[in-house]
């Protein structure tokens, strides 16, 4: 049994899309960060770095196991299934994977807290962080202009990508003018266990799902735990 601490962030939902994928059994702590929780010590236990999606893995002696990209890994290793063994195949995934981890999770992150969260619009600051996504996405494009999924077969490096662009609209990029980008989040969009998985817990920074007065709520209580010296959820 898998023990999955999350929120409804892309980084949460990337780990509960691969549990449903790889069909491992796992039961869900859904965290309200707003109110502080993984600042407690019984979290900075399992991650000292205060922040979601953590695992732990009751059948390898409460093995915990934090950030995103390490828990996909981790999960995909343990399974022997979205990730090949082959060498070069394996580095394809790994490196469309550090793409999302060092690329499309800082820049969209960034511009969310500039575009969404901060009391003031520092328009430079905006711009740069929204140009840089777009660019980002520009090069997804690419990519899946030849290839079905990022790295041959479908991946964790597909999951994690797809959990950030996902959320484009709430980052204030558009992809209308992507069609290979746009092809890819709907072929993923429409499997069963991403599906299940964006549900687990389900979000409410979805745009096209959410009322205007969630969105805004839900604004103000990443505002307040960035006032507050609090992480602000990704």
């Amino acid at each position: 049994m898998i023990e999955l601490y999350s929120a409804a962030t892309p980084n949460g939902h990337k780990i509960s899309i691969a549990l449903e994928e790889l069909g491992l059994a796992y039961q869900l702590h859904t965290l309200e960060l707003h109110k502080g929780p993984q600042k407690q010590a019984w979290f900075l236990a399992l991650n000292p770095n205060g922040r979601i999606p953590v695992i732990v893995d009751r059948e390898e002696d409460d093995f915990a196991v934090f950030e995103s990209g390490a828990i996909l890994v981790y999960l995909a290793e343990k399974t022997g299934m979205l990730m090949p063994s082959n060498m070069k195949a394996r580095s394809q995934v790994m490196q469309w994977l550090m793409f999302q981890m060092g690329g499309i999770g800082p820049m969209m992150g960034q511009a969310n807290v500039f575009y969404r969260y901060f009391p003031e619009k520092i328009q430079p600051a905006i711009e740069r962080y929204q140009g840089e996504s777009r660019r980002l996405f520009e090069v997804l494009d690419a990519r899946l202009k030849e290839n079905e999924f990022l790295a041959g077969d479908y991946s964790i490096a597909d999951i994690a990508n797809w959990a950030w662009v996902r959320t484009h609209k709430w980052s204030g990029v558009q992809v209308d003018d992507l069609p290979h980008l746009k092809r890819w989040l709907g072929a993923i969009g429409a499997r069963p266990a991403v599906q299940k998985g964006i549900l687990m817990p389900a979000s409410e920074r979805d745009l096209e799902k959410a009322s205007a007065q969630d969105a805004k709520q839900f604004a103000e209580q990443v505002r307040g735990m960035l006032e507050t010296g609090q992480s602000r959820p990704q």
